[in-house]
């Protein structure tokens, strides 16, 4: 228990000074740095709704296949 604590401060401690380094190396501003990060974000948030509004079409298609006692087809994601 005691080395998984240590491993785990010592993660930390290179995930902040990572952290840190690239924001004070970065090439640009801090306000330029800011509006990619924010556009960044925006994107994964809008590709996770998109994912999740795709996902809930597909459960609703299943739960009506069901309700009228047709068999459901499981689709396997590719690789």
């Amino acid at each position: 228990m005691r080395k998984f604590l240590a491993f785990l401060a010592g993660m930390m401690m290179g995930i902040v000074t990572g952290g840190t380094l690239a924001v004070l190396f970065a090439p640009e501003s801090g306000s330029e740095l800011q509006r990619q990060i924010n556009h960044g974000i925006e994107q994964l948030i809008a590709e996770g709704k998109n994912a999740a509004e795709a996902r809930r079409v597909e459960l609703e298609s299943q739960l009506e296949s069901f309700k009228q006692g047709r068999p459901i087809v499981l689709q396997e994601e590719a690789a």
